[in-house]
């Protein structure tokens, strides 16, 4: 019972990792497609 306890943790844990990750790198990209659309020509 433990384990799958452990188990279901280390689950939601790197969902919510990668998640983040996606996150960040989603408004890395916005902020590039921005500040490209900003910048003095």
């Amino acid at each position: 019972m433990d384990g799958e306890k452990r188990a279901e943790r280390q689950i939601a844990l790197r969902v919510l990792v990668y998640v983040f990750i996606t996150h960040l790198f989603a408004g890395f990209i916005w902020l590039l497609f921005y500040l490209g659309g900003h910048a003095d020509k």
